[in-house]
C-alpha cells in the first residue's frame, strides 16, 4: 500500500509539473498569446512588421482586421482581444462615453494625415454651386474633416465647435456645397459620385491613394491635428501596463517599426514621436 502512495504521489507532481509548464513562456518554449484587434491599414500592415520582433521577446502576436470602428472596442472591453490598434485619443474618448467602455490609451504609435482627395473635380478652385463634399459620418472624424475643410476656406464654422464640430455647425460656405455625411469606410468610394472627398490615411491608404501623391490639401505634420489624433494601442483599463501589452508598444515605437512606417507609406503614415 506504501509503494503505490509513493507511485501516486509522484504521478500526480508529473502532472502538476506539465500543466504548469505548459502555461509558461520561460523555459517551456511557448510564447505568450497577445490578441490585436486592427484597422487593415496600415494598423494590420505594422502589426505583421512587429511580429517577429514580439516573437523574439517570447511573444506570439495574432491579429485580427475589423472593418469598423466599433468593433475593435467592444472585443477589447469584453476581454475576447487583448489590445486594439486603429483609433485616436478622440475617438476612444467619444466611444467610452457612448458605449460605457473602459478602455485606455497604453501608448502613441502614429498619426495618419487628413487629406481632401478629388472626386469628380480635382482642385478647391474647380467646386460650383451644387457639388457634394463626402465626409465621415463618425463624431471625431467629421469634425475632423470640417476643420481641414474651414482651415482652407470651403466653409466657415461655429465658433467653438472644435472638435465637437458636424453639419450643423457650418454657418457659411464660400460656395454653396453640399456636405455628404457616411460611414467612413464608404468615403472613398463615393469619389466617383461627388466632387471631393475628406478621407481618414488608412481608408485613403486602402484606395490606393497616397497624401504626398493624391491629396489635394492635407494637415500639416506639426499641426495641432496631428497631435490630438495620434493613433493609440487601446486596452482594457488596468492593463495598460502588462508586460506584453508595453513589449508591443516598445516595438511599435522602435527605429525598425519607424523605418517600416516611412518606407512603405511615403508620408501618409508618420510615426509619432513624443
Amino acid at each position: 500500500m506504501k509503494s503505490f502512495s509513493v507511485v501516486l504521489t509522484i504521478f500526480l507532481s508529473l502532472a502538476f509539473l506539465l500543466l504548469t509548464g505548459c502555461g509558461r513562456s520561460s523555459g517551456s518554449g511557448s510564447a505568450d498569446t497577445l490578441r490585436v484587434a486592427a484597422s487593415v491599414t496600415p494598423h494590420s500592415e505594422i502589426l505583421e512588421a512587429a511580429k517577429p520582433l514580439m516573437a523574439e521577446r517570447g511573444y506570439q502576436l495574432i491579429i485580427q482586421t475589423f472593418d469598423d470602428y466599433v468593433q475593435p472596442n467592444l472585443v477589447v472591453e469584453s476581454g475576447e482581444f487583448d489590445a486594439n490598434y486603429m483609433e485616436h485619443i478622440p475617438f476612444l474618448n467619444s466611444i467610452n462615453q457612448e458605449k460605457g467602455l473602459h478602455l485606455v490609451n497604453a501608448g502613441g504609435i502614429h498619426y495618419e494625415p487628413f487629406g481632401i482627395y478629388p472626386g469628380k473635380k480635382s482642385s478647391l478652385a474647380d467646386l460650383a454651386p451644387g457639388d457634394s463634399i463626402a465626409v465621415p459620418n463618425d463624431t471625431t472624424n467629421e469634425a475632423r474633416a470640417l476643420l481641414l475643410l474651414a482651415d482652407n476656406g470651403i466653409l466657415k464654422l461655429r465658433e467653438g465647435a472644435g472638435l465637437t464640430a458636424t453639419r450643423q455647425d457650418i454657418v457659411e460656405y464660400t460656395k454653396k456645397v453640399d456636405i455628404v455625411e457616411l460611414e467612413a469606410a464608404q468615403v472613398a468610394r463615393m469619389r466617383q459620385d461627388v466632387a471631393l472627398v475628406v478621407l481618414n490615411g488608412n481608408y485613403a491608404l486602402q484606395a490606393g491613394l497616397s497624401v504626398g501623391r493624391d491629396a489635394i490639401l492635407a494637415e500639416k505634420p506639426d499641426s495641432q491635428a496631428a497631435k490630438t489624433y495620434v493613433n493609440i494601442i487601446t486596452v482594457k483599463e488596468g492593463r495598460e501596463n502588462d508586460p506584453a501589452v508595453r513589449a508591443l508598444v516598445e516595438i511599435l515605437k522602435s527605429e525598425p517599426i519607424q523605418k517600416f512606417i516611412l518606407e512603405k507609406y511615403d508620408g501618409a503614415v508618420v510615426p509619432f514621436v513624443e
